[in-house]
C-alpha cells in the first residue's frame, strides 16, 4: 500500500508540516508497514516556505533569515529560503512572513498605516547576495498599499506638494502628486520573478483589493471606497510613471495589490498550488499510488475552484494507480459544497471535528483530532 499525504495548512491553527505528519501517524498506526510519502502543500500564502523546506531539504535547499521591516514599519526577522531552481541559485519569498495578517506585531498599526517596504528591503538584500530568480508567494498579508512600500525599498520616489516625500502606506499615498521612479534598482531589468497566486482579481473596483480582501484586513465598510480612490489615484501616477499599465490584469489584487507592483516589474503569475506541487514533486510522489488524503482548514464550493486540495487530487489521478481514491480531511466542512465536494473526492469527505465543539476548542486540539481522523480512515479502508 502507498499513500501520499499532500494537505494545505490548516489556516490559524497548523501549519501544513504539522498537519501532514498527524496524518501519518494516524496512518501508520493502522498500517505500520505501508509506504507513506509526506507531501505537505500550499497555494504561495502562509506555509509555502515550509513546504519548500520540507520537500527540497535534501536537494539543498536552505531556510535563512534576514532583519527588515514589517507592515508595521519595525524590525522584525523574516525567513526566507534559497534554494535550486534547475541551474540558477534562486530566492523563494513568502511575503506572509514579513507582512502576514496573522501576526500581532504587523496588526499593532491600522490597515491604513501599514506597508510593504519589507519585502523590497528583502529583494534589495538578494539581490545584493547575487539572486535573479524570484519565487513570491502572495497571500495572507494585512497590508493593502498597492506594493507602494516594496516599490519604496527598491529605489522609486513618492512625492506630495512641494515635492515632500510622502509614506508609502495608504494614508501617504492620499497626498500623492509624483511618482519618480529613475531611482528603481537596475538589477531588476536582469530578474525573473514568479508571482504565486490561486486569487485572480483586479486591483480596482468592487472585485479588487481594498473592496474584496481590505474588510479582512481591519479596512472600514465606509472606508473600502476611499481607499479604493487612493490606489486608484496612485496607480495612475506610477503608470505613467512607467510607461505602461497593468492595473486590469488579473491577479494584480492579490497581496493588497502587492501582486500590481510585481507584475509592474515584470513578474509572471502562476497557479500558487500547481507550482508548489511541481517544486516539491509531488506527481512524482504519487506515481503508483493507491490513496491520496489532503485536506485544509475549511473545505467548501470554493475548494472546487483550484484550491490546494483540488489541485492535489487533480494530480494525484493523473499520475496513481488505476482506481486510486483521494479523500478529504479538513477542519470542517461547509454545507455549500455537497454532491460536488463528494464526486471530486471519491475517497470520501471527512471534518476532524466529531460532533458540535466550540472553534477555539477545535483549534487548541486539532492535531490530536487530525491523527484521530486519519487513525479511523485508515481502519475503514483496511
Amino acid at each position: 500500500m502507498k499513500i501520499v499525504i499532500a494537505p494545505d495548512s490548516f489556516k490559524g491553527s497548523l501549519p501544513a508540516t504539522r498537519v501532514s505528519a498527524a496524518i501519518a501517524r494516524g496512518v501508520r498506526a493502522v498500517w505500520p508497514a505501508a509506504e507513506v510519502v509526506e507531501r505537505p502543500m500550499a497555494d504561495g500564502g502562509e506555509g509555502t516556505l515550509d513546504a519548500f523546506v520540507s520537500a527540497l531539504s535534501a536537494a539543498g535547499a536552505r531556510r535563512k533569515q534576514a532583519l527588515v521591516r514589517n507592515a508595521a514599519g519595525e524590525s522584525a526577522e523574516a525567513a526566507y529560503v534559497l534554494f535550486r531552481d534547475g541551474v540558477y541559485e534562486a530566492a523563494l519569498i513568502e511575503v506572509a512572513q514579513i507582512v502576514g495578517i496573522e501576526s500581532a506585531a504587523n496588526r499593532a498599526r491600522p490597515v491604513e498605516a501599514r506597508t510593504t517596504v519589507g519585502v523590497g528591503e528583502l529583494m534589495r538584500l538578494l539581490l545584493d547576495e547575487g539572486i535573479r530568480h524570484f519565487t513570491i508567494g502572495l497571500g495572507g498579508t494585512s497590508t493593502n498599499d498597492g506594493g507602494a512600500g516594496l516599490l519604496a525599498a527598491l529605489g522609486a520616489r513618492f512625492t506630495g506638494t512641494f515635492r515632500r516625500a510622502v509614506e508609502p502606506t495608504p494614508e501617504g499615498l492620499a497626498k500623492l502628486i509624483s511618482v519618480d521612479v529613475t531611482g528603481l534598482d537596475p538589477r531588476l531589468h536582469a530578474c525573473t520573478i514568479r508571482l504565486l497566486t490561486d486569487v485572480d482579481n483586479p486591483l480596482l473596483g468592487q472585485r479588487g483589493a481594498t473592496a474584496v480582501f481590505g474588510p479582512q484586513k481591519g479596512v472600514a465598510p465606509e472606508a473600502v471606497e476611499r481607499l479604493d480612490a487612493i490606489l486608484a489615484n496612485y496607480a495612475d501616477r506610477l503608470e505613467a510613471a512607467l510607461g505602461r499599465s497593468a492595473r486590469e490584469a488579473p491577479g494584480t489584487g492579490a497581496a493588497g495589490g502587492l501582486g500590481y507592483a510585481l507584475q509592474l516589474l515584470g513578474g509572471r503569475f502562476e497557479s500558487g498550488a500547481r507550482t508548489v506541487a511541481w517544486l516539491i514533486g509531488l506527481e512524482a510522489a504519487c506515481a503508483d499510488a493507491d490513496w491520496l488524503i489532503t485536506g485544509e482548514g475549511r473545505s467548501d464550493a470554493q475548494t472546487l475552484s483550484g484550491k490546494t486540495p483540488m489541485v492535489a487530487a487533480e494530480i494525484f489521478r493523473a499520475a496513481a494507480r488505476s482506481g486510486a481514491k483521494v479523500t478529504l480531511l479538513s477542519g470542517g466542512i461547509a454545507e455549500d459544497g455537497g454532491e460536488a465536494l463528494e464526486t471530486a473526492f471519491d475517497g470520501g469527505v471527512f471534518s476532524i471535528v466529531p460532533g458540535p465543539m466550540p472553534l477555539e476548542a477545535a483549534v487548541t486540539h486539532a492535531e490530536a483530532l487530525i491523527e484521530r481522523s486519519a487513525r479511523q480512515l485508515a481502519r475503514l479502508k483496511s
